[in-house]
C-alpha cells in the first residue's frame, strides 16, 4: 500500500507540473514545394480538376497472365503456416484463382463506380474519389469528410464504407461528402520526383486539394499513414480541420508518463487508467513491445532504408507484390493467424478485394514510390516538428484490439489535446474499414464539430 502510494504521489507531482507549464499554442508549418520533374517553371501553376478513369487494356492482362504462368514456386517449410512468411501451398491457390477466376476488367468496372479525379498541386497530379450524397434532407447539407488510407492499403479499402457515409440509413445519422484522395506515390497519385516528400509535405498537398474543392472547413479520418497524414493537416490548419478521427494512434515520442506506465502500470493498472486489454497488449513488456515489434516490423526497416532494392524486384513480379501485400493482410488483421496454413485471408476478406488491392499497386507501377514514403518519413529522424507539436482539433480514436501498435487512452492524451472520445472496438486489426466477404456490424466513429457539443455517430463497416 505505501508503494503505491508514493507512486501515486510522484505520479501527481508529474502531471501537476505538466499541466501547470504554459504551452503557447504552435502550430505546424510547412512551405509550398515542387515536386514535379526538373524546375518548377515560372507562373501560376494549373488548378484545373480533371475527370479520371480506371482503365485496362488486353495487353496489360496478357502481360499479368504470361507473369502468373512462368512464376517459379518454392515450397514451404513443414509446418509452418505463415511463420515464415506468406505460405507457399496457399500462395499457389491464390495464383490460380488470380490467373483463371479473377476479372480485372470486372473490378476496374466497380472500381469506376465512384466519381474519379486528377489535379495538379506542387508539381504532381493528385488523384481522389469524390463520393457526394445523391440525396439530402431539406435544410440539411453533407458535412465534407477526408479519408487517407496507409500502407500496403490503397483508396479502394473504403468502398464498402462510402455508401454508409453518404446514404445513411437513419436519417439522424449525419450525411458526408467523401473526398478520398491517393497518397501521391500510391495508386493513381503521382510519384514525387525528388527527395523528401514525408507526411507533412502530403498533408499540405491535402489540405490545399480540399481548399481547391471549396471547402474552408472539413473533417479528416486516417489510419496507418493516413493517421499520421490527417494529424499532420489538423496541426498545419487547426482553424480548417474542424475534426480529426483516426484508428491508428502511435505514441509520437515517449515522455515521463508513458515510461512511468510502463514501469508500474503492469502492478497498478487503475493508477494509470489501463484496462484489461491494455495490460494484455502492454505486458510483459520485453515481449510485447520489443520482442512482437521486432517480429513484425522487418518490412518497416528495409523500405526506411533501401526501398528501391527490395521494390524492384517487387515491381516485376506480380506473385511477389502479392505474398508481400497479403502477407500483411493476414498477420496484421490477427496475430494468431500466422499459425494457420492459410493464414486466414478468406476470414475476413474476398480474394477479389485482396486482388483488387493488389492489382492497384500492380498496375500502377506504384510499390516502390510507396515503399520510399518510409524512408523519407523516418531518414528526418524521430523528432521532427510535428511528433513534438500537440493536437489542438477535436480528435476521436478508435482502438481495434488487434492493431500493430496498441495505445492506451493515457499514452493518447499527451497528444491529442481534445481527445474527445477513444472508443475500443470490439474486434478488428490494421485494416479496419475494408468490406468483407461473410458478416458486418455496426461500429461508432465520432466526429465533434466544434461548436456542437453532442456526439454525432455514423456508421462504418467493421469486421
Amino acid at each position: 500500500m505505501y508503494i503505491e502510494l508514493a507512486v501515486a504521489l510522484g505520479l501527481g507531482v508529474v502531471v501537476a507540473l505538466v499541466f501547470l507549464k504554459k504551452r503557447r499554442k504552435s502550430v505546424l508549418k510547412a512551405h509550398d514545394g515542387w515536386w514535379g520533374v526538373g524546375a518548377c517553371p515560372q507562373g501560376p501553376e494549373d488548378d484545373s480538376i480533371r475527370p479520371f478513369r480506371v482503365e485496362t487494356t488486353s495487353e496489360e492482362i496478357e502481360d499479368l497472365h504470361r507473369r502468373l504462368d512462368q512464376t517459379r514456386s518454392f515450397p514451404s517449410l513443414e509446418d509452418s503456416q505463415f511463420n515464415y512468411g506468406f505460405n507457399s501451398k496457399y500462395l499457389e491457390k491464390v495464383v490460380s484463382y488470380w490467373r483463371n477466376d479473377f476479372n480485372w476488367r470486372k473490378q476496374v468496372d466497380k472500381l469506376n463506380k465512384y466519381p474519379h479525379f486528377k489535379t495538379k498541386i506542387e508539381g504532381i497530379d493528385i488523384h481522389y474519389i469524390h463520393v457526394k450524397p445523391k440525396s439530402l434532407a431539406e435544410g440539411t447539407r453533407a458535412v465534407p469528410l477526408m479519408i487517407v488510407h496507409g500502407w500496403p492499403g490503397s483508396f479502394y479499402e473504403f468502398y464498402g464504407m462510402i455508401p454508409l457515409l453518404t446514404e445513411p440509413s437513419s436519417p439522424d445519422d449525419i450525411t458526408f461528402e467523401i473526398i478520398c484522395p491517393s497518397i501521391p506515390g500510391y495508386g493513381f497519385s503521382e510519384a514525387p520526383h525528388k527527395k523528401g516528400f514525408d507526411s507533412v509535405c502530403a498533408a499540405h498537398i491535402f489540405n490545399k486539394l480540399m481548399k481547391r474543392l471549396g471547402f474552408n472547413q472539413y473533417y479528416v479520418q486516417g489510419g496507418d499513414w493516413g493517421s499520421l497524414i490527417t494529424t499532420n493537416m489538423a496541426q498545419l490548419e487547426p482553424n480548417a480541420v474542424k475534426g480529426l478521427h483516426i484508428n491508428f494512434a502511435p505514441p509520437s515520442k515517449g515522455g515521463l508518463l508513458i515510461m512511468l506506465s510502463i514501469l508500474f502500470g503492469r502492478r497498478f493498472p487503475k493508477l494509470f487508467g489501463f484496462t484489461e486489454h491494455d495490460v494484455k497488449r502492454l505486458f510483459p513488456t520485453m515481449e510485447k513491445l520489443v520482442v512482437d515489434r521486432i517480429r513484425e516490423t522487418g518490412y518497416l526497416h528495409i523500405q526506411a532504408t533501401k526501398p528501391d532494392t527490395a521494390g524492384r524486384g517487387l515491381n516485376d513480379s506480380p506473385v511477389g507484390l502479392a505474398a508481400y501485400i497479403l502477407e500483411k493482410f493476414s498477420t496484421w488483421t490477427d496475430p494468431e493467424f500466422k499459425n494457420l496454413e492459410d493464414g486466414g485471408l478468406e476470414r475476413k476478406f474476398s480474394l477479389d478485394d485482396l486482388l483488387t488491392n493488389v492489382m492497384i499497386y500492380w498496375t500502377s507501377g506504384s510499390i516502390i514510390s510507396s515503399m520510399r514514403f518510409y524512408k523519407e518519413n523516418f531518414s528526418k529522424g524521430l523528432n521532427q516538428p510535428h511528433a513534438k507539436l500537440p493536437v489542438y482539433v477535436p480528435t476521436g480514436v478508435a482502438s481495434f484490439p488487434n492493431e500493430l501498435t496498441h495505445s492506451p487512452k493515457s499514452w493518447v492524451t499527451p497528444k491529442y489535446y481534445k481527445l474527445k472520445t477513444y472508443t475500443p472496438m470490439a474486434r478488428g486489426g490494421h485494416f479496419a474499414y475494408l468490406k468483407i466477404n461473410n458478416s458486418h456490424s455496426t461500429v461508432q466513429c465520432f466526429f465533434f464539430p466544434t461548436q456542437a457539443p453532442k456526439v454525432n455517430s455514423l456508421r462504418v463497416t467493421q469486421f
